[in-house]
This record gives C-alpha cells, structure tokens and sequence, in this order.
C-alpha cells in the first residue's frame, strides 16, 4: 500500500434502526475527512442523530464514474474517506464499485466496517436453509424479464433472494407464481428493523393472496426468500447460470452440440447438462400443446 495516501473506508450503515451501527463506525465517520454518500440529505440524519459534522459529498449511479476519480485523486493527497449507502452494506445492490476498484487498482488500502446488511438479516430470521444461498440483487422490472429471471432459477437447489420494491412486490409474486409451483415456501420480509418490521414464512400461493388482500404487505422494501427446489423437481444438480446458458444453446443447436458446448463453457457435469436439456425439451413441449 502507498502509505502517505488516506484510507478508504466501506462503511456499513443501519437499515432502519439508528441504532443498529457499529461503535467503530460512528467513531470512524467523526474522523474521516470526507463522507461519500449515495444520498447526503439521507445520511444527515444518521450523522446528525450522532453528532457528525464531516463533510458530505454526494456518490450514487449517476455520477460515481466523476465522483469516484475525484474522491482517488483526494486520497491519493491523504485525504481519509468513509463509504456510506442510504442504508445497510455499500455495494450491495447499492452505488461503489467503480470507487473501491480504483482505489484498489491504484494500491490504496481499503477497509471495511461491517454491519446491517438487509440481505443477511432477513436470511437469518426466515427459517429456510443457509449453508448455501444465491443473492440475486433486484428483481427485473418488466413482467416478461422477471418471468425469464424465475425460470432460470426454479431448479435451482439452494436458498435465492431477491430485492423487490413497495411497487412490484404483487406482481413480481404473481410472475413467480406462473414459473414455480404454488406450493415453493417463501419468506416475505418488509421493513426490517422498523417500527411495522414483518416477516412472514408461507407458500407462494398464500404469499400472493396475503400481498394481495393486506394493502400495508405492499408498502415499505422487501426483501424475498425463496426455498430451493425440492430434489424431486430439479432438473439436474446445475447453477442458474449453467442452465442459462444451456437454455440459449438450445435455441440453435441440437441437445448433444448444445450439451458439449455447455461443458466447455461452463464446467459443469454432462449427464447433469443432459438431464436439464430433456427436461427442457419436455417443458416446451408441453408449453407448445397448450
């Protein structure tokens, strides 16, 4: 590392709780010379709550490719920097990337914090296997995307999650319902941390009617945790990005050039890719009939 450079701290924040934030961390965003937040008029009231005067520039989606470069060049002067998102784990589903690859590529030391992380939270409380589990960011916005985004994930084997906002959360139920089956377990969490917290373990049928009938189930941010397909429904003990692949070849080449090309591209075991391929031929079969 470049020792006369600042340091780059990531910095974990809470999700709604103001007191869910670690000690080090207050005491790190007191001493730290600039604060890069995604909404500074959002973390004011965190800083404020704990008296926290620094300076506060503004890093989100927009503008973190300008922001980013210039927050290095204040680092690369010695300059200490604290990483903060709205809420929770910077990065995750949240703006900095760009930031923390520059400074890494450019041998600063980064470091950081741990603390809320939604994800992690509603994992912890939902009663659905943790050994493995896939974290899937934001579902996609469109009916016919997040149709797409279901299927390439309903044999999958493990515990998935996604983020879903107050104004898709129904839909995006009812979308999941037409590619799983009715009975799939998942967990709704909302609100995490707050005052109107929720977390409900339920089928995707029930999920559907309770979000549906319950105007206060679609209010707040959503976290979603679906169980792992049961050993009996999966097509082949492969990842949703080998199936994905698989399902593309598919599209224009014969099951045995769509399988070895499958294998090459993606490692995965042939007699699994195989096993997938039929199942996938059978399905659209079935979908051609009706």
């Amino acid at each position: 590392m470049i020792s006369e450079c600042g340091k780059l701290y990531v910095v974990a924040t809470p999700i709604g709780n103001l007191g869910d934030i670690s000690y080090r961390a207050v005491e790190t965003l007191r001493r730290v010379d600039l604060i890069a937040a995604e909404d500074t008029r959002h973390i004011k009231t965190l800083l404020q709550h704990y008296g926290i005067n620094q300076k506060v520039i503004s890093l989100h989606q927009h503008n973190e490719e300008r922001a980013s470069a210039d927050l290095l060049e204040k680092l690369r002067s010695g300059l200490s920097v604290a990483l903060v998102s709205d809420a929770g784990t910077p990065l995750v589903s949240d703006p900095g990337m760009p930031l923390v690859r520059m400074v890494r590529d450019a041998g600063i030391e980064v470091s950081p914090l741990p603390g809320a992380c939604a994800l992690i939270a509603a994992l912890s409380a939902a009663g659905l296997p943790t050994a493995r589990f896939a974290f899937e960011g934001f579902a996609p916005r469109t009916s016919a995307e997040r149709k797409s985004f279901f299927k390439a994930r309903a044999a999958f084997p493990d515990t998935w999650i996604f983020y879903e906002s107050c104004h898709r959360v129904l839909a995006s139920l009812q979308d999941m319902g037409e590619v799983l089956p009715k009975e799939r377990q998942v967990v709704i969490a909302r609100e995490l941390t707050k005052l109107h917290e929720t977390i409900v373990k339920i089928t995707l049928a029930e999920a559907q009617v309770l979000v549906e009938t319950d105007p206060n189930m679609q209010k707040g941010e959503f976290v979603i945790i679906v169980e792992g397909a049961p050993k009996e429904d999966r097509r082949a003990e492969i990842s949703a990005e080998q199936q994905r692949v698989l399902e593309i070849l598919l599209q224009e080449c014969s099951v045995s050039s769509a399988v070895a090309l499958a294998v090459e591209i993606t490692g995965a075991r042939k007699k699994a890719l195989y096993q997938a391929a039929l199942a996938i031929g059978s399905e659209k079969e079935n979908n051609d009939r009706d």
